[in-house]
């Protein structure tokens, strides 16, 4: 409550009537309806697209988690807008934000109040965008966000197991705007502003409309080049058909110059425009310099902390785009492969706005972004970047044309920590460790991998460095377009190396993945014997989870992999799923006999030696041993393996 005191109530966009006469307006130009509660700042996205919007000149409004339980009375309180209606679901798929990997009802809604849950509905968008178009079917409908750009063509939607149309479809919205919506929005706004009728904007870059062929005709554009990709009928009928789609979609998704996409979808066109450009610095620039109060709406000041805004309350984002391209990753397919860094001079404009807020005790707790290792990464020469198709610029193999230099970011970090007011700043965001070994990042000098290494061991890890490996089965590996674990492993030597010099009793925390398209039970046991080799009893496990525009939910749904057209298998039963998952925790007692009877069942006697050691000792002398015996013989290897996890470079040391 001490924050907003700082503050005046027409400092945040307006939610209410009460709030819209306060600032004497009469009628509204546009109104944002969101499945996230309203809070002002750049991490979020609905706060970003209505502060571009208010950029413009234009009076704006948004009406965050409207209740769909009712007489509908938020969707009608501010009347209609003098140019559209916006709707996103929030900053994540709600789909995602409402359920677990195993389709259970989340307990907590990070983006709202207090975690309370029931304030989203399924398909956010999708709900929003009808109820409108039901009640002022003449205005205009404009969606975005997360849930409509990754649903923008013929998808496979894992909680209904469906294979869905166009969003533009079930929405029945006029038009979608895909990826990050600053681009475009500030085209359409143009338009409209000269009297361009909405009806009329089919060509925008960045955007998606359905045509009806038989009341208008599609637009030639003399400069752009078509692809049409299999109807939605089509993908229907056959699921390999659905999968060769996606090389194309994806494709086009990540080139610079871009052919529009054309699919057939309920007897009418869906039109998908190729992208904008990567925004430059001063675009970048100028969306994060708006002025944000960086704080939730003050509504919400009696019900409660909003839990994704505790997380990145002092946190800073300094760049878009991730040119990882893994294929369980849906981060490429919103916001691009190419990276949009901001200037130093723009991060530490924002820092000093942190450090001054009455709360801030001198820690920040991340600067990064999708990647925290890839500001200011681009390709050295842009021709060659402009002819390029491919999907990662670092996998199979690091491109020889991207600047991997890890110099600016390291620069950014030290300019960030003379700041008087910050006593340290953590890099909270995931690190691509494989990009800090020298064997995998040939482009880059050794020793500035060694210097960004070092800066962050030493200046922004709170006790725990978390990496993300994901796997440690090549074949795996390989269709995650992941690099070997051999690079782990040296990874691994390299931190065991800094963390004794400079004394420092660092962790590293590695992430993996169960139940991924083509592993294999033995890949698991694989996994957990390599990991428990290295040190390490592993705590936290994500299991696959299938979300739209991804190469992996393709091969789930399908059974092909896109770009082969090759047969893939995927765990995808619950027992399979769960069996992947035991492995993890192979130090569980429940997990010993079922671990113990698999391996024995396969043959794999070589990694049941491995993860469970005592259990070949207690066989031979089963009979000679006592209870008591047999628990004494297990105490050393438990308070054995609790000292390792402790710290990996500890093992090294004794």
């Amino acid at each position: 409550m001490q924050e907003t005191n700082r503050h005046q109530l027409t400092d945040w966009l307006p939610t209410t009537n009460k709030e819209v006469k306060i600032r004497g307006w009469e009628q509204l130009d546009v109104i944002l309806f969101s499945g996230d509660a309203y809070v002002d700042h750049p991490s979020f996205g609905p706060a970003v697209i209505g502060r571009i919007l208010e950029s413009y000149g234009l009076k704006v409004a948004i009406v965050p988690q409207p209740s769909v339980n009712d007489n509908l009375q938020d969707f009608e309180k501010l009347g209609k807008p003098r140019l559209f209606f916006a709707a996103t679901g929030g900053c994540m798929d709600p789909m995602v934000s409402n359920y677990t990997a195993s389709k259970k009802r989340r307990d907590k809604d990070a983006y709202t109040p207090n975690g309370d849950k029931g304030f989203r509905p399924d398909y956010a968008t999708s709900v929003y965008s009808k109820i409108l178009k039901e009640k002022f079917p003449d205005v205009p409908v404009l969606i975005g966000g997360i849930e409509a750009s990754l649903r923008r063509v013929t998808h496979y939607d894992y909680w209904s197991d469906k294979l869905l149309p166009t969003i533009l479809e079930t929405s029945k919205a006029d038009m979608l705007v895909y990826g990050m919506g600053e681009q475009p929005l500030r085209e359409i706004v143009e338009l409209l502003q000269k009297g361009v009728p909405f009806s009329s904007l089919k060509n925008i870059k960045q955007t998606a409309v359905l045509i009806d062929e038989k009341q208008e005709k599609i637009p030639v554009i003399n400069d752009w080049e078509d692809v049409t990709i299999n109807s939605h009928k089509a993908c229907l009928a056959d699921k390999k058909t659905f999968a060769s789609n996606f090389k194309t979609i994806e494709q086009e998704s990540n080139k610079l110059k871009a052919r529009r996409i054309l699919q057939e979808v309920e007897g009418k066109m869906l039109v998908i425009n190729p992208p904008f450009p990567t925004m430059t610095e001063k675009e970048i620039d100028g969306s994060f310099d708006l002025p944000f109060t960086r704080l939730p709406h003050p509504k919400y000041n009696k019900r409660g902390p909003i839990p994704a805004f505790e997380m990145i309350k002092f946190s800073i984002n300094i760049h878009r785009g991730c040119f990882g391209g893994c294929s369980f990753c849906t981060i490429s397919a919103h916001q691009g492969k190419f990276i949009a860094s901001r200037s130093q001079e723009s991060v530490l404009k924002e820092v000093d706005k942190v450090a001054n807020m009455p709360d801030f005790k001198g820690y920040l707790s991340d600067i990064g972004g999708p990647s925290a290792n890839m500001y200011q990464m681009k390709g050295k020469v842009q021709s060659i970047c402009d002819k390029c198709v491919a999907p990662s610029c670092i996998s199979p193999v690091i491109c020889s044309n991207l600047d991997t230099s890890h110099k600016p970011l390291t620069e950014l970090y030290q300019a960030v920590d003379k700041h008087p007011k910050i006593k340290k700043s953590f890099i909270g965001s995931g690190i691509r460790h494989d990009m800090l070994v020298p064997e995998f990042n040939k482009n880059a000098d050794p020793k500035e991998l060694d210097a960004y290494t070092e800066e962050v061991m030493t200046k922004h890890v709170s006790g725990r460095l978390k990496v993300a490996p994901e796997h440690t089965s090549d074949p795996v590996l390989k269709l995650m377009r992941k690099p070997s674990f051999t690079y782990f492993h040296k990874f691994k030597e390299r931190f065991d190396r800094i963390n004794i010099k400079k004394k420092l009793n660092l962790q590293l925390i590695p992430y993996f993945i169960s139940s991924h398209p083509a592993s294999e039970v033995e890949d698991m046991a694989n996994l957990a014997a390599e990991t428990k080799n290295m040190g390490f009893q592993l705590e936290q496990v994500q299991g696959f989870t299938p979300t739209p525009m991804t190469v992996a939910t393709v091969i789930y749904y399908s059974g092909y992999h896109p770009y082969t057209l090759k047969p893939t298998k995927t765990p995808k039963t619950k027992k399979e799923k769960e069996d992947q998952h035991k492995f993890f925790f192979w130090y569980k007692k429940e997990n010993k006999d079922w671990i113990k009877n698999t391996l024995n069942k396969v043959g794999r006697q070589d990694l049941l030696k491995v993860l469970l050691p005592e259990t070949n000792s207690w066989q031979k002398n089963k009979k000679a041993k006592t209870a008591k015996n047999t628990f004494d013989d297990a105490v050393p290897f438990n308070r054995r393996k609790k000292k390792v996890t402790r710290s990996s470079s500890k093992k090294r040391r004794r």
